[in-house]
């Protein structure tokens, strides 16, 4: 299942700027249905996926170009070169190859096992099975021979392997219906519907062969919700639109079969197009370390030409002494070449300075980080046995510098299911548990569920807690009964029995589905339709009323209602829809029942619930039928139809009587707000990006805590031109900062004015809380060139970006958006193939092995199965991966210095000749993980610093041992001050002064660290024993002559005194330096750490981030549906297969039917916050740096009393 979805990664050669189109693509696309002759003149791409990089052939020397265009690699191969010149060369070059061959072939292996898995995945999706029309027979074809103008059928909950144009389906009026989840995170059903003349074509095999029409049509895009084309078949042209493709991605519903014309195959198709190109992710800190890397290269290169300079004049003035002892040949006599020559030894002696070793040791650091994400068993999820993976070895570093974060909601922050969890039925309130005293409790998995054994057609899979609610029911309460009633009648959905009492519901949202779902377990069973009945089954009898009327749902109605006959001729108008808008439409007689209803809302939306308003009324006979005659006159209306049925709507749905009201839990997956809310205090910005519509994307901003009734003020951009759209941004921004701020004001200029939209701090001293909402049309003009600088400004000043409605492309260009500009970290998170492309453009993708498929995880750098486990990544994992690879550098290039510049120093006396805080603790204060946001830790500057240190250990590790051998003897007497005994005291004392620094930096002590640190100085004493032994010696008496040097050296008093002067020199100056730092300056860091160790020697209880609760008063406006209702299609039959008159039950005739016919409009209501939260600032010195940190009750300790000198 996992491998299937590999397709969605884009090929390794070409791919899609997020911008432009390719040069030279094509402007309108001719295809001719079963003729491939004709459209391969064409030269369209073909089904064939490709995401390998490499072939059999081309797999080494391509492989070995790309990995020497590391500098490092390419530096290491001359250096290589070099060693094998005898004449400038003093070390083995055995030295150089080994480690550079091993680097090179585990990078190789690495990178073919990478190409093998892609090699298997394409050759799994390419040779997919596919019924394909050819010759007249349908015949079972790979994917990968599918082509353009191909006629190909699908049966019932296939993938759609191509964009295609629907002919004909096994539905009434070639209808169709589609799950288009992987395209835009939509579970609901969307219907497609195809020709009149072509859905005649049927399932006629002959007839389709013959079909020869031709689509003339626009070319390839990446735009999901627009296609523009004609058909031309028998001197005929008919117009295309989207409601007649299917695209790539989807999955083919409740449909036996259709059949349909390819127009799109392989990377032209729209999904494909929407795959933003795979990138090779790099972290900032490997960029600074290309950059540390040449300026150290061009320092050895300074340092070898001193040196070759210092050895020309040596040679020049004092070396020609020596000559008659060296027996140099005449061509090394020269002054200016033995200094060229020089130069070049330096080079090869120095290059320590930036050793091989270095990246090795990098890669290794990285591969245990994933290891500790892999094993953690806090981010595993043992319901789905889904561990943690880090899919890469590359970033785990950057985890801990997370700026902004990107996510999708569907099935990302919420859990993709709708729950029916509480309602208000006349005043009173059913869904919460009480114990024997009266007192509400919390609802558990073990809290124990209504029996609904008495009802044989219930749903299993239903929970609901509150069994006085079944007792009103099983009572027969009229109210009670009269509401489920509503709820079984007043929706489009349509039901599905695949076995006797296997009720399938297929909703067009999901909300409506629960809603439904509800009523069946509480006796109301919705069980059947027709264009003019429903039928249910009520409390054991089958019942039919008779569909009179479908008053559809669509936003400016925000509402919808149906009219019904009941077996007792009595004419019912049901209504469901937003609180705001049924309350306007209600009798006056409902007054107090609305203000208690009223009052049960705003406890449900206090909750986070998705709440909704039922009203029903009853019909005066002569009334509706003077309104149907109205009716029907106004729906044939040439002119203000959409206007005229409105009104005519309204007029009927006066005068309700309330029933109550539902709440529907949008189930977010465990842990969000919490999550969000611990993330938003270690200062990252969460912009959530979604396919949904407005209103159900804002509900759960609400439901998270992201928006909040005591925000200053919420913007909704929704213009739909782009000078409406600017027009709306720099209000909001005038709003925020005020109108002499505006960079974009008229005759400002914008350089001056650029500090401000540039300017971080400034954003900080935004006290008050902002939100900005903008819609998918509103956001494709903003992103232009004219708008995005403001756009972004506007956004970094909002604490909460929600983006709606908007396409997988627009969510990569948003990402890009801040990655251009804000030159910030980012992260990426989603479960659907939707979010492929923000993954691949974001520096970090992670991915949810959620309910919408594998797709997001195979594009993804790290993966899980929650939401909340991005907290402990970040929050733990990246940030103990960036202090520790911080911390490793730092101490690498100061051994390494120090290491190095020993021979530097040595050169001029020779002639020239050459841890942290524990997890918990970082869960607890999430302002900790603010050092690694502003790159505190490893910069130029602690490169610098570092360096310095380096320098300066250098030049004590060779003077100190220099001036004391200067006249030092042995205890015998003897000289001390021999070659080697002098590199034996230097080296011992380097090693064990680095090791003294490393145990400075180690924050834990631990088996490991105690192994490490001390083993690597038994090694090192037993390999220099060994290097000086008689045994070696024998074996290899050319390479290792100098025997008992190490023994003979080790064992003077004098020798180890030097040694311990020499540490005690290295170490007390960075000993002193913390302790002031630490005393006066202390970071947050260090805060934290005395407070952990003070809280160890009390050991108080574990403390734990309180539970955020949502106060919210706002209620949350019901979202039907994610497109206009579907009554039109409902009362026309079309979608029906068995089309049936009305029964005799009813008395009197069929009234008709009517149609609804209204389009999209925006329209949304604001709701402002009357108080303004008050933001509490505490300000700590880290290095110099200010961070302002919201103070935030985390702990009953006090940073402030634990602190205050």
């Amino acid at each position: 299942m996992a491998q299937r979805w590999l397709w969605m990664l884009v090929p390794w050669r070409g791919g899609w700027n997020l911008r432009s189109k390719a040069p030279g693509q094509e402007e309108e696309r001719h295809v001719r249905a079963n003729d491939r002759d004709y459209n391969e003149r064409f030269s369209y791409a073909d089904n064939h996926i490709k995401t390998a990089k490499y072939t059999f052939y081309t797999f080494l020397p391509v492989n070995l170009f790309e990995q020497f265009q590391r500098f490092a690699n390419a530096y290491f191969l001359v250096l290589l070169i070099l060693q094998l010149i005898p004449e400038i060369s003093s070390l083995s070059w055995f030295t150089t190859i080994v480690p550079l061959v091993l680097v090179l072939t585990i990078t190789a292996v690495k990178d073919a096992t990478d190409d093998y898995f892609r090699h298997k995945s394409d050759q799994q999706v390419n040779t997919r099975q596919s019924q394909v029309l050819i010759k007249g027979k349908i015949q079972n074809e790979k994917w990968m021979n599918v082509r353009v103008g191909d006629i190909i059928k699908l049966e019932n909950n296939q993938f759609v392997a191509a964009d295609v144009l629907l002919l004909s389906s096994s539905e009434p009026y070639g209808l169709c219906y589609i799950e288009t989840a992987e395209l835009d995170g939509e579970t609901n059903l969307k219907v497609r519907q195809a020709l009149t003349v072509t859905s005649d074509l049927g399932a006629d095999v002959s007839k389709l062969a013959e079909f020869n029409g031709e689509v003339i049509c626009e070319p390839p895009n990446n735009k999901l919700d627009k296609f523009i084309g004609t058909l031309y078949w028998k001197d005929n042209k008919y117009s295309l639109d989207n409601e007649k493709m299917l695209l790539r991605g989807c999955i083919l519903r409740n449909t036996e079969w259709c059949f349909g014309m390819v127009i799109f195959a392989g990377l032209q198709t729209k999904l494909m197009q929407n795959c933003g190109r795979t990138k090779f992710k790099r972290t900032s800190i490997d960029r600074l370390m290309n950059t540390l890397v040449l300026w150290i290269f061009g320092f050895l290169i300074c340092m070898g030409i001193t040196l070759s300079i210092g050895n020309t004049i040596w040679e020049q003035r004092v070396g020609r002494d020596f000559w008659a002892y060296l027996l140099w040949d005449k061509l090394l006599s020269s002054p200016v070449f033995s200094g060229f020559l020089t130069f070049w030894s330096y080079i090869i002696i120095l290059n320590t300075v930036v050793p091989i070793s270095l990246y090795v040791s990098v890669e290794v650091l990285r591969l245990g980080h994933s290891y500790f994400i892999n094993w953690d068993r806090k981010m595993y999820y043992s319901r789905k046995d889904t561990p943690a993976e880090a899919r890469t070895t590359t970033l785990n570093e950057e985890l801990g510098q997370v700026e902004f974060i990107f996510s999708d909601k569907t099935g990302t922050l919420t859990q993709n299911i709708m729950v029916f969890s509480k309602c208000s039925i006349n005043g009173k309130t059913y869904g919460d548990v009480y114990d024997d005293f009266g007192h509400k409790v919390d609802i558990t998995e073990k809290t124990p569920c209504v029996d609904f054994s008495f009802n044989p057609l219930m749903d299993r899979k239903f929970h609901f807690h509150d069994s006085s609610l079944v007792e009103a029911i099983k009572l027969e309460e009229p109210l009670v009964q009269e509401f489920f009633r509503l709820l079984a009648l007043c929706h489009t959905v349509m039901p599905e029995e695949r076995s006797e009492g296997e009720l399938v519901y297929q909703a067009q949202s999901p909300d409506e589905g629960a809603l439904v779902t509800a009523a069946r377990n509480f006796g109301f069973v919705f069980r059947a339709r027709t264009p003019e009945t429903i039928t249910l089954y009520e409390m054991g009898q089958f019942v039919t009323y008779q569909l009179l009327a479908i008053l559809d749902f669509n936003n400016v109605r925000k509402r919808m209602s149906v009219i019904v006959r009941n077996p007792e001729g009595q004419l019912k108008l049901y209504s469901k829809g937003a609180d705001t808008i049924i309350f306007d439409l209600l009798d006056q007689s409902n007054e107090e029942l609305m203000y208690t209803t009223s009052e049960h809302l705003n406890e449900f939306a206090g909750e986070g619930l998705r709440t909704l308003a039922l009203a029903y009324k009853d019909l005066d006979e002569d009334m509706f039928d003077e309104w149907m005659k109205k009716l029907l006159f106004a729906s044939t209306s040439l002119n203000n139809r959409e206007e005229s049925l409105g009104a005519l709507y309204e007029e009927i749905e006066e005068g309700l009587m309330l029933l109550g009201a539902t709440a529907i839990e949008d189930k977010l997956q465990e842990g969000v707000p919490e999550t969000i809310s611990c993330l938003t205090l270690a200062n990252i910005k969460i912009w959530v990006l979604t396919g949904d519509k407005l209103e159900t994307a804002m509900n759960i901003g609400y439901s998270c805590n992201m928006l909040r009734d005591d925000m200053n003020e919420v913007f909704i951009i929704s213009g739909h031109t782009l000078l409406e759209v600017q027009r709306e941004l720099k209000n909001a921004k005038e709003r925020i900062m005020g109108p002499s701020r505006d960079r974009f004001s008229s005759g400002q200029d914008v350089g001056k004015t650029d500090m401000y939209a540039s300017d971080s701090v400034f954003e900080e001293t935004i006290i008050a809380e902002y939100a900005l909402i903008i819609n998918g049309h509103s956001l494709a003009h903003a992103l232009e060139a004219d708008l995005e600088q403001i756009l972004l400004d506007v956004a970094c000043l909002c604490k909460t970006v929600i983006c709606c409605r908007v396409t997988p492309l627009q969510k990569a260009q948003v990402v890009e958006l801040v990655k251009r500009h804000k030159r910030a970290v980012t992260l990426a998170i989603g479960d659907g193939a939707n979010d492929v492309s923000m993954i691949k453009t974001a520096h970090i993708g992670v991915g949810i092995s959620g309910q919408e498929g594998m797709q997001a995880v195979l594009a993804s750098d790290y993966s899980f199965a929650q939401f909340r486990y991005l907290q402990r990544l970040l929050l733990v994992h990246g940030r103990w991966s960036y202090h520790r690879m911080c911390n490793f550098l730092c101490y690498f290039f100061y051994k390494n210095f120090a290491f190095t510049l020993v021979h530097f120093w040595y050169g001029f006396l020779c002639g020239f000749s050459a841890q942290d805080v524990n997890e918990q603790y970082s869960l607890r204060y999430p302002n900790l993980y603010r050092p690694g946001q502003l790159n505190l830790l490893f910069n130029k500057r602690k490169f610098f610093t570092c360096t310095l240190q380096g320098v300066c250990t250098s030049f004590v590790l060779f003077f100190i041992p220099y001036g004391a051998f200067l006249s030092a003897v042995r205890d015998d007497g003897s000289h001390i001050t021999d070659h080697q005994s002098f590199a034996v005291t230097i080296a011992t004392s380097l090693v064990i002064a680095v090791s003294v620094q490393i145990g400075l930096d180690t924050n834990y002590w631990t088996a490991v660290n105690h192994f490490f640190v001390w083993g690597s100085l038994a090694v090192y004493f037993a390999i220099l024993f060994a290097m000086n032994s008689d045994g070696i010696f024998r074996i290899f008496p050319s390479q290792f002559p100098f025997v008992g040097t190490a023994r003979n050296t080790l064992n003077q008093k004098s020798v180890w005194l030097v040694i311990l002067l020499t540490t005690v020199v290295c170490t007390m100056p960075v000993v002193a330096m913390r302790f002031l730092k630490t005393d006066l300056h202390p970071t947050q860091t260090d805060k934290v750490r005395l407070l952990q160790q003070a809280t160890r020697r009390q050991s108080p209880q574990e403390q734990n981030l309180r539970r955020v609760r949502r106060t919210s008063s706002r209620r949350s406006a019901y979202a039907f549906a994610h497109q206009q209702g579907y009554g039109e299609l409902i009362t026309s039959g079309k979608n029906m297969k068995v089309h049936t008159s009305s029964t005799s039950a009813f008395p009197g005739n069929s009234l008709g039917r009517t149609h609804s016919s209204s389009s999209w409009i925006e329209s949304m209501l604001k709701k402002r916050g009357d108080s303004n939260s008050a933001v509490e600032a505490e300000e700590t010195t880290d290095s110099g740096i200010t961070d302002q940190t919201r103070v935030d009750v985390l702990s009953e300790h006090s940073l402030e009393t634990l602190y205050t000198n």
